[in-house]
């Protein structure tokens, strides 16, 4: 079949090339020269591990196509997917979907023949109405209909979320818009992997109640850790314990300095806003923002009381900046807040992360960045481990005890035993226990 993605962001590049991976003819759109230029250069606008082969691959085999036509991408597409941003609207925390929506009418004047619009992009209840609206106010004579496909991809390990989902979401009350998407999917339907079919707008507040589920999974165990740590007791064995039991599961049972990235964060904030507008409160997602909001600045005064209290003047090593690993998002992730809690505190910071030097010297000032995990303890009065890179798990702790001035280990991610630290001479502090 021959699918457009408009946007070649995170989920346009990859879900456009799982599906042209797949055997569809596919063309991905983007308004930015630069980033196009970047692909058909073979460049990744974004790091995730093997996309830059998977593209490769397909452009090869003539399946997977860039350009900054968008007539031309959508004039003989029997599917269009909206995938270009829709971060929070500054001021009000709504979504903002002024890209979505320039996208539907540019769209709605490229149409030739029947053709499925299908937001994949994460939007609020009832913008597949507006979409619809803006498309048939553009072209009167349009043939087309507009479905939802929320996408659940996980950064660092997405293309494997792509080919082998939990499930397909498909919204849409159209028999020819389904055919069109069953067809789509169809080789991940044959590796059973199952659709489920709903209207459209319970399609669009899927993915924002999945989201928020998830967050205030991650939420729940954070506050359980902090209970633990007062009474002594190992949040690691609590979380075990509650996550055999099959109706918890213990995905995103690890306690840790709170969520971030480019979902959870503005998600669960659009979702309230929604909730707002409907009049319907979230009381539950409105505890989850501002536990998690005021936890990542408590990790850097955790920090602090680890030091002995008083750091200024000290320098702080701290590995790993993304908010998780195998991806170079720094978007809303703790590192930012634990960061700039120490450096209010009089503390010099130096960092090291795999991918993400490039994207924290955005949001971080007067950080200096190391090439290499060592090398950025040279001298630290501590050593913290903000993001679980495998890269960390496995430091050699006689060189790093001789490269610290001061053996003390933070380590907010819980990636060490506490006993196999203290027993290489270090004082050692993790998250609920």
């Amino acid at each position: 079949m021959r699918v457009t993605m408009i946007g070649s962001g995170y989920v346009g590049l990859v879900s456009g090339a799982c599906f042209a991976d797949f055997g569809h003819d596919v063309v991905c759109v983007d308004k930015d020269q630069g980033k196009i230029d970047k692909l058909l250069a073979g460049v990744m606008p974004i790091f995730e591990p093997g996309l830059d082969e998977l593209v490769a691959r397909n452009v090869e085999a003539g399946r997977l196509r860039f350009t900054t036509d968008l007539p031309e991408g959508v004039r003989e597409a029997d599917a269009v997917f909206i995938a270009v941003g829709t971060p929070s609207r500054r001021g009000d925390g709504h979504a903002d979907l002024s890209y979505v929506y320039a996208a539907a009418e540019e769209i709605g004047r490229a149409l030739t023949g029947f053709t499925v619009i299908v937001d994949k992009s994460t939007v609020p209840v009832g913008t597949g109405d507006e979409v619809e609206r803006i498309i048939r106010e553009a072209n009167l004579d349009a043939d087309f209909a507009v479905a939802s496909n929320p996408e659940f991809l996980r950064e660092g390990a997405a293309i494997d979320d792509f080919k082998r989902p939990d499930r397909i979401v498909i919204g849409s009350d159209d028999a020819r818009a389904l055919a069109v998407l069953r067809n789509v999917y169809r080789p991940l339907y044959l590796n059973k992997s199952p659709i489920v079919e709903m209207s459209r707008r319970a399609a669009e507040l899927t993915k924002y109640a999945g989201n928020a589920f998830l967050a205030t999974k991650i939420t729940f165990i954070n506050e359980i850790a902090d209970l633990c740590e007062k009474v002594g007791a190992n949040v690691q064995d609590v979380a075990r314990g509650i996550g055999l039991d099959g109706r918890i599961g213990d995905k995103f049972l690890h306690a840790g300095p709170g969520y971030g990235g480019s979902c959870f964060p503005k998600d669960t904030l659009a979702l309230l806003k929604t909730a707002q507008d409907y009049e319907a409160p979230q009381r539950i997602v409105e505890a989850v923002v501002a536990v998690n909001d005021n936890r990542k600045r408590a990790m850097g005064r955790k920090v602090i009381a680890a030091m002995g209290g008083d750091v200024r003047g000290k320098c702080v090593a701290i590995l790993g900046l993304t908010f998780k690993p195998n991806t170079d998002d720094m978007r809303d992730s703790p590192a930012i807040a634990v960061i700039q809690a120490l450096q209010d505190a009089g503390a010099t910071v130096r960092a090291y992360d795999p991918e993400g030097h490039e994207q924290a010297k955005k949001v971080l000032e007067n950080v200096h960045y190391c090439d290499g995990a060592y090398q950025t303890m040279e001298g630290a009065d501590a050593l913290v481990i903000l993001t679980e890179w495998n890269a960390f798990r496995a430091l050699d702790f006689k060189r790093v005890k001789s490269l610290l001035s001061a053996p003390v280990i933070v380590d907010l991610r819980n990636i060490y035993h506490r006993e196999q630290v203290e027993q290489a001479g270090f004082e050692y502090t993790a998250v609920g226990r």
